[in-house]
């Protein structure tokens, strides 16, 4: 038998002093009053207690997912006005960011969402420990979210599996992600976001080796990995870096809420007690090195990122989880909160016309007017005559489809049968619009990520389909070898102005084939004067090749 020792409890340690891992300044947000109902202040053993009802939580969040998807944080706003401002800021740059306060502006009507993309609900509340409430929060948190998404224009794309491959639309956005911490006093506070694919799609973690904390190696390798961002995700972005973390989920938490500019408040500095900082330095190092790589606002120059975050973390000392993330032009996230005053809510910016110049600019070039009605062969010939990074305008019909039903399409060719002709006949935009509000030709209807349709090409080509292409970001080698071998084309939308196309591009939407895929079914929309640039063409250029992201 072994000899019985002591208890560690007999060694003496020292008073433990607790140091919070995340030690946040002040809040200096500002917040409008939603209601005082639902709340109040009763004493319970001799203490005040704030009791929260389930109304008030449900209240709070359809305020916050409704104001969201309309309405932008004056900062954001100011950022896209200032590359107007900037005389380094690209023609391109400059035609992507005013696009974007139209957009602003279009959405903060509130009856079309500023991306057609509206989201998963993520919420993150922090219960204080003098707060009582029935104990449902969740619920209640993901009602009110819920609430938002069917009582307003708002896409629903979430989908549940029924089994490990068959999958089925829940119509209404649920689940909502809900995270709930206990935290603070006399306080419940949230962050609300709505975080769509496209970004979200842009989160990555990399498990690191302490052999990259020097400065010269760490530079290097952010910014290869950032290079991978590419600019399917709607640039410019808020780019969120983290270094470090106690675990690997720590990290990635920590990159989305730096991304949300949650973690602005961070000390600058670190201690021997472990405490996340934001490096500034690194910081501005970083935005440099963006504005240099020749990406820009989607179609090259300067603007790849509106600013970056980066937040060094504590770590085991085997490991080096390093984080990278953004938010993207859909900048949606909002802080609230519940006091004994009453249910508040960040005030965004309802009046973006602001931001817009007094006279619209001539910005991106001269435009080539392309006529989709003619024969497929004559628009392939006229795009054939003009070179890549051409701004085109886009009049006539489009077929909308995207993942579900190209994976439809395929079934159909490996049976044996053919493509259908609508699928020959017209360029294929890849996008899922929102819900058409009443009066409306169309909801917000903007391009989705190409990347995802990359593996169909070829294949779609060959069978006579997909010649021109119409989406948003960079795509695969194997999309520029097939556009080169079958005389296609890929076009590049702007990304995050779903509200502007809607509004003024978009004048006809019905559906074709597929209404049971829900907004993933294939649709045929008439456009007007559709913006787009030559990124791909028939003789194996690529755009965003020259600047490493092909």
């Amino acid at each position: 038998m072994n000899a019985p020792t002591a208890l560690p409890s007999a060694t003496p340690v020292p008073p433990y002093k607790h140091t919070p891992l995340f030690p946040l300044g002040p809040d200096t947000t500002p917040y409008k009053k939603i209601t005082s109902e639902g709340v109040r202040v009763e004493k319970v053993l001799g203490r005040d207690m704030l009791v929260v009802s389930r109304e008030a939580l449900r209240a709070l969040s359809e305020a916050a997912f409704g104001d969201i998807n309309h309405y932008l944080r004056p900062g954001h706003l100011k950022q896209l006005r200032s590359i107007l401002d900037d005389k380094e800021a690209s023609d391109n740059d400059k035609f992507v960011a005013f696009d974007f306060l139209k957009n602003a502006n279009i959405a903060a009507g509130g009856v079309l969402p500023m991306c057609q993309d509206t989201g998963t609900a993520i919420i993150m509340g922090k219960k204080g420990a003098r707060v009582l409430t029935d104990g449902d929060d969740e619920a209640a948190l993901s009602e009110g979210a819920r609430d938002a998404y069917l009582r307003r224009n708002l896409r629903y794309s979430q989908v549940a599996p029924l089994s490990m491959y068959e999958e089925k639309n829940t119509a209404n956005n649920m689940p909502a992600q809900c995270e709930i911490y206990a935290e603070g006093d006399d306080a419940y506070k949230f962050m609300f976001m709505a975080k769509g694919g496209g970004s979200a799609n842009k989160s990555f973690l990399f498990q690191a080796t302490p052999s990259v904390l020097t400065r010269d190696r760490m530079l290097a390798f952010l910014k290869e990995k950032v290079l991978t961002l590419g600019t399917a995700a709607c640039p410019p972005y808020h780019l969120a870096i983290v270094i470090g973390g106690t675990s690997a989920e720590l990290c990635m938490k920590t990159v989305k809420l730096a991304s949300a500019r949650y973690l602005d408040a961070l000390p600058t500095q670190g201690s021997a007690d472990g405490n996340a900082f934001r490096d500034l330095e690194m910081e501005q190092e970083i935005l440099k090195m963006t504005q240099s790589l020749g990406v820009g606002a989607q179609f090259g120059g300067k603007y790849f990122c509106h600013d970056v975050r980066v937040i060094r973390l504590p770590r085991h000392g085997a490991s080096l989880p390093i984080g990278l993330g953004v938010s993207c032009s859909a900048d949606r996230q909002v802080l609230g909160k519940i006091t004994k005053d009453g249910v508040y809510l960040e005030e965004l910016e309802h009046n973006p016309a602001q931001y817009l110049p007094a006279v619209e600019q001539s910005l991106g070039g001269e435009v080539v007017k392309i006529d989709l009605n003619r024969p497929m062969r004559d628009i392939l010939a006229t795009l054939s005559k003009h070179p890549i990074k051409t701004r085109l305008s886009l009049t006539g019909t489009m077929i909308v489809a995207r993942d579900s039903a190209h994976a439809k399409l395929r079934e159909r060719l490996e049976k044996g049968e053919p493509l259908p002709d609508y699928f020959k006949n017209h360029p294929i935009y890849y996008a899922g619009p929102a819900k058409t509000p009443d009066g409306y030709a169309s909801g917000a209807f903007g391009p989705t990520t190409a990347g995802r349709m990359d593996s169909f090409v070829d294949q779609f080509q060959a069978a006579g389909g997909s010649m021109v292409m119409v989406a948003k970001g960079n795509r695969a080698v194997a999309v520029r070898e097939a556009c080169k071998k079958h005389g296609g084309f890929y076009l590049g939308s702007i990304g995050g102005a779903a509200a502007n196309l809607a509004e003024h591009c978009i004048k006809k939407v019905e559906v074709v084939e597929y209404p049971e895929l829900g907004m993933e079914a294939i649709w045929r929309i008439e456009v007007v004067d559709f913006p787009a640039f030559i990124i791909i063409d028939d003789k194996g250029n690529d755009f965003f090749k020259e600047l490493n992201l092909g």
